[in-house]
């Protein structure tokens, strides 16, 4: 057995040692003023990283789809439109999130595999002006391929509709710019490009997704991810208890953001673009296709159909077995027939692409 992974699939990534080292910290109390002091620095290195203002800005317990069910669940009421840019297994999520919290979901669609046209979104808000949100996601994970949503916010700025971006996978791995996009709402995951464990979902939001928060006429359904209890919790003086939260995972994701900062917001995206790069140009020589076109592709999450002579079940299996590599299984159409492979956070080294490249070249000899 390898203690030793080395973890290339879509999540968790291999933390930073500093994170994984800050996991041995002494445990503090929820409320104890240490452990709040961290959550409030995490608040300002998240700031950063989100490139925002943003005072409400902490991080919610629990995965990526805490973050994503704590956005819609705190920002729509029953009866309300939410507009959802389908292109994957994650906008198919927001879907489903949406309509069980009794929103009425508009999707817009393109094929798993290829980009959401912005103007295709925009024009669906533009026919449902109602709309509550517009929620597109950035990274889409299941596909490798990265939605333009930058020029999404400016025009809905216009709008009462608010821009909601599932960052999940960019962040801390591609450019993404919170205020300069106008997006209002985002939330992401500790155990991608930020280089943490799993268990903790950064979220933000900006003034006009406060004031929904702050207006709504019924109560948020959910008590655990109410971001307006969060943020009495976490950033009120004096706290508001709320809910038992880590001060262990708290302490790593502190660690993991602080080395990301140290090297540099944009340093960051610049090696995730180049690591991505090496092994999307290597891949085709060794018969995989990647699937995201050219332009919309993202460094930091490749999705490539495998080449006839690989078994995909088979030959994960070897990979974990014989090498300590694990590289994630394709979702929907895609699953049995193409790899999931992330180069993330710590992971996202030229010396991942090589140690891959090698192994999967042993396989393909066998």
């Amino acid at each position: 057995m390898h203690g030793d992974r080395l973890l290339l699939g879509p999540g968790p990534s291999t933390p930073y040692p500093e994170a994984v080292e800050a996991l041995a910290r002494p445990v503090l109390g929820h409320l104890d003023p240490e452990y709040l002091a961290v959550v409030h620095e995490i608040g300002d290195r998240l700031r950063e990283v989100f490139r925002t203002d943003n005072a409400l800005t902490l991080p919610v317990s629990g995965t990526g789809s805490a973050g994503m069910e704590a956005c819609l669940a705190s920002l729509l009421e029953p009866g309300e439109t939410v507009v959802v840019g389908v292109n994957g297994y994650f906008g198919e999520r927001i879907c489903e999130v949406a309509h069980r919290g009794g929103a009425r979901v508009v999707r817009v669609e393109a094929p798993w595999g290829t980009a959401l046209d912005p103007a295709d979104v925009l024009a669906a808000q533009r026919a449902h002006p109602q709309a509550a949100l517009v929620a597109v996601v950035a990274a889409e994970t299941s596909t490798g391929v990265r939605n333009d949503v930058a020029p999404l916010g400016p025009a809905l700025a216009q709008t009462d509709t608010l821009l909601l971006v599932d960052a999940v996978t960019a962040l801390g791995g591609t450019p993404l710019e919170v205020d300069a996009w106008q997006i209002d709402a985002c939330y992401s995951a500790s155990q991608k490009c930020l280089g943490a464990p799993s268990g903790l979902a950064p979220v933000t939001l900006g003034p006009r997704a406060v004031e929904k928060l702050r207006t709504r006429t019924t109560p948020i359904h959910s008590f655990y991810l109410d971001l307006g209890l969060l943020h009495e919790y976490f950033l009120a003086s004096p706290p508001r208890y709320h809910h038992t939260a880590s001060s262990t995972l708290a302490y790593a994701l502190h660690a993991g953001l602080g080395r990301l900062l140290e090297e540099g917001v944009e340093p960051v995206w610049e090696r995730h673009a180049r690591v991505g790069a090496l092994l999307q140009s290597a891949l085709p020589e060794l018969g995989f296709t990647v699937v995201a076109p050219d332009g919309a592709r993202l460094p930091q999450l490749t999705t490539a159909v495998l080449p006839d002579e690989l078994d995909d079940a088979l030959a994960r299996t070897r990979l974990l077995a014989d090498y300590g590599i694990e590289v994630g299984g394709g979702l929907g159409a895609f699953a049995g027939r193409a790899w999931r492979i992330g180069l993330m956070g710590h992971a996202a080294t030229e010396r991942s692409v090589v140690t891959l490249l090698g192994a999967v070249r042993e396989l393909l000899k066998a």
